[in-house]
């Protein structure tokens, strides 16, 4: 009977949070943390980005995985996702940035890219991501 007492609280909780408990980020701190944790090396963002090795970032949040047409080397995985529909949320960008070989195996920045462990570094990045529309 505790148990179900907690969920529900936090079940409430959430719902006049707004649905989310994801944590907010400081898009400034993630700035830089977008750099350090290499991001920049293979996407790009802000005015005038291009894509390089991996697509540019501009609008990620909210955006279908997958999603930018003129860039051609997505793989195979990326590309399922985004045939099913997956959007590419904090919650989902947070996932995806803590260990991209639990979600996609063989993808190129699984291989490349280990992932960043600290929670509140991955919430600055999104945080960053989220002020480039």
């Amino acid at each position: 009977m505790r148990k179900v007492v907690r969920v529900a609280v936090a079940a409430a909780a959430l719902m006049v949070l707004g649905g989310s408990a994801f944590a907010a980020g400081d898009a400034e701190k993630g700035k830089a943390d977008y750099t350090t944790a290499l991001c920049a090396t293979c996407h790009q963002i802000g005015p005038g980005a291009k894509n390089l090795v991996g697509p540019e970032l501009n609008g990620i949040v909210g955006r279908k995985a997958a999603a930018v047409a003129d860039y051609p080397t997505y793989s195979a995985g990326m590309k399922k996702l985004g045939e099913e529909g997956y959007v590419w949320t904090e919650e989902n960008i947070d996932k995806w940035i803590t260990n991209p070989k639990a979600m996609i195996p063989d993808s190129p920045m699984s291989l490349a890219f280990q992932g960043v462990p600290d929670a509140a570094t991955r919430a600055d990045i999104i945080a960053y991501l989220a002020t480039n529309k």
